[in-house]
């Protein structure tokens, strides 16, 4: 967290300058209580993988306003709204619901992440009957994936296509 901290507040340093407004909200916030009483009731709604409760555990939410069209990972609480008010997306080849929405890139696509802890993309913004595709086998490398994102939009501007 504090590597990617560090390199948010790089970004914004010269952010008005280079781009002519001043940044919006480029942060990883880490969990309050309200966000660990989540994860915990995420955790036994039993359709998270435990790398997921864990991340929520110590980060409530990740929220890079400013880079490219915006990379968010939505705390625990709105992924239980979501799966309160839509249930799981279809994320795998069993036809049951599966997958939890937990962020967006800012340009309409959502992240569902599988039971399995597999990480996927919609194409579209629609999430119903969403045609996905695998971003990373687990939370760690879609994690991963994003700090590499974040790294190549400070060094070109262009975050790429995550």
């Amino acid at each position: 967290m504090s590597r990617v901290s560090e390199a948010l507040k790089v970004m914004t340093v010269d952010f008005e300058r280079q781009h002519g407004f001043p940044p919006g909200t480029n942060e990883v916030r880490p969990a309050d209580h309200d966000d660990q009483a989540a994860a915990r009731l995420l955790a036994r709604a039993g359709t998270a993988p435990a790398d997921l409760i864990t991340f929520y555990g110590s980060i409530g939410d990740a929220t890079w306003a400013d880079v490219g069209n915006g990379y968010f990972v939505a705390p625990a609480a709105d992924v239980l709204l979501q799966l309160a008010e839509r249930a799981d997306v279809t994320a795998s080849a069993d036809p049951r619901p599966s997958g939890l929405v937990i962020g967006s890139n800012g340009g309409g696509q959502s992240y569902v992440v599988a039971p399995g802890g597999t990480v996927y993309r919609t194409r579209t913004a629609s999430l119903d009957e969403p045609e996905l595709d695998r971003m990373a086998v687990d939370l760690r490398q879609f994690l991963e994936l994003l700090e590499q994102a974040l790294t190549r939009f400070i060094a070109t501007n262009e975050p790429g296509h995550l």
